[in-house]
């Protein structure tokens, strides 16, 4: 499977190497040239970036996806359809999708409602240092502690009824309450099961700040 870097614009520090491909979204290009990492694909408007950075980006990816600010789709999202177009089987990890706008953020947060990703939401993960922010559609799978991360939430979108099994604190019909987001759940020493009926879960992973 490639694994793909994909760097947007908001707070990230410190970029993994050694990964198959790094792909620049905007002023997420120049973050990949400071740090000494390739520049394999840089996509964006680059509304957010000066004339002299964009010539600077322009000349050292290897291929620029430009597109104009009036558009359906945020920058992000465009990177991402760009990725699956060509590695549909693609790991993707996103790194300063948090921390920015929290228009971005939230649009980051709901990019399995965009019918050209849903598909591959498995395939995503966005990272910083405090949280790490995985997708499943409806269905039943089984949740995997991360040992980076002290805490898990759940949060269903499109209105489906959520089920947690194994969790320091589950859910059932028995005891089920709606929230938008299940928060500040723990594993205990096992994998998670969760189940939803429709829609799909965003599931969060976290620690307090060091």
């Amino acid at each position: 499977m490639v694994k793909i870097v994909v760097v947007a614009g908001g707070d990230s520090s410190l970029l993994p190497k050694n990964q198959d491909i790094y792909l620049g979204v905007d002023g997420g290009c120049l973050k990949l040239l400071k740090q000494g990492l390739p520049l394999d694909i840089a996509v964006g408007d680059f509304d957010s970036v000066s004339e002299v950075d964009l010539r600077k980006i322009q000349a050292q990816a290897k291929q620029v996806v430009q597109s104009v600010p009036e558009k359906n789709d945020t920058d992000l999202e465009l990177a991402l359809k760009t990725v699956f177009e060509d590695y549909p089987d693609a790991a993707v990890t996103v790194y300063g999708a948090f921390g920015g706008r929290l228009d971005h953020f939230l649009s980051n947060i709901f990019l399995p409602t965009d019918p050209d990703l849903a598909p591959y939401m498995e395939q995503i993960q966005l990272v910083d240092e405090q949280n790490r922010l995985v997708f499943r559609p409806a269905g039943s799978h089984e949740i995997q502690p991360d040992p980076t991360m002290t805490y898990v939430g759940f949060m269903p979108v499109g209105q489906g009824r959520l089920e947690i099994t194994g969790a320091k604190y589950p859910l059932h019909p028995e005891n089920y309450f709606l929230k938008a987001m299940y928060g500040s759940n723990e594993f205990l020493d096992q994998a998670i099961q969760v189940s939803l009926d429709r829609g799909y879960l965003v599931i969060v992973y976290s620690k307090d700040r060091g």
